[in-house]
């Protein structure tokens, strides 16, 4: 019978071969919504909330107690809680690529590492070393948080 004409110009499609590469993960959405914060992930109660509103309170009521070491333990747990709240929402907003927060966060690295060298450190360490190295660690945090906010939201910072 006829044998079957191959047309001039038509090339077989390659066979078809298991890859041997495996396949890679897929990265997690970016946030698409401009206006929509990222979920915490202790669900739908305001923690933070509640942590500022407690600041808050503690240090309204410090600057009321005046009087000894009362009112100021107060002021300081009031600072310190509204300061963790901020942070936990630096952190959050910046690594889900909502806002960049690049300049606190390593700010807070290098005031940390500043405060540890003051008070840890070797004594004999001058003030002009212990500034290079918090300056250092600022810069280091900084390189790598804008890296990685840019991984993220695919942008180097958002403007809002």
């Amino acid at each position: 019978m006829s044998k079957k004409r191959k047309k001039r110009g038509q090339k077989r499609p390659p066979p078809t071969r298991p890859s041997a590469e495996p396949k890679r993960q897929p990265v997690r959405a970016r946030v698409d919504a401009p206006d929509e914060r990222p979920p915490a992930p202790w669900g739908s109660f305001p923690l933070v909330e509640v942590v500022v509103l407690v600041a808050l309170i503690l240090l309204g009521l410090g600057f009321l107690v005046v009087q000894g070491e009362q009112g100021a333990v107060m002021i300081a747990v009031g600072i310190a809680l509204g300061s963790l709240a901020g942070l936990e929402l630096s952190i959050r907003e910046h690594f889900a690529g909502y806002r960049s927060h690049t300049l606190l966060l390593s700010g807070v690295a290098g005031a940390g590492t500043l405060a540890l060298l003051l008070y840890l450190g070797p004594g004999d360490l001058d003030q002009g070393a212990r500034l290079a190295i918090a300056a250092a660690v600022f810069g280091l945090f900084a390189w790598s948080l804008a890296a990685a906010f840019r991984r993220r939201a695919g942008v180097a910072f958002k403007v809002r």
